[in-house]
């Protein structure tokens, strides 16, 4: 699996639309073969920057498949014009993981 990374810096004032627009915009990126899930975190230091993280299954799903896709332009009619500067986007390969496990008491 491969994990899509993109710290998103909002143009101020422009937030709360920001927002609403990501979830319709969320239906193009999740409909592509090969999606996991995504997730968008808002900072706590800085009011306007989130980061978005993307699961694909491989880079190609992400690349060819979401990047050369119908989706892909619907995607880019909604965001690009909340980002200043546009991000950089860089893809990630797990090495190392540990999971906090929940444990049941009886």
């Amino acid at each position: 699996m491969i994990l899509e990374m993109a710290i998103l810096n909002v143009k101020k004032g422009l937030k709360n639309v920001f927002e609403q627009d990501f979830i319709v915009a969320s239906k193009y990126i999740s409909s592509i073969n090969g999606y996991n899930g995504h997730t968008l975190r808002k900072c706590l230091e800085q009011e306007n920057k989130y980061i978005l993280l993307v699961d694909w299954k491989n880079l190609k799903s992400h690349q060819i498949g979401f990047r050369k896709s119908d989706a892909y332009l619907k995607w880019k009619e909604l965001l690009p014009n909340y980002y200043a500067p546009f991000p950089t986007v860089e893809h990630y390969e797990t090495i190392f993981q540990n999971e906090k496990k929940n444990s049941k008491k009886v």
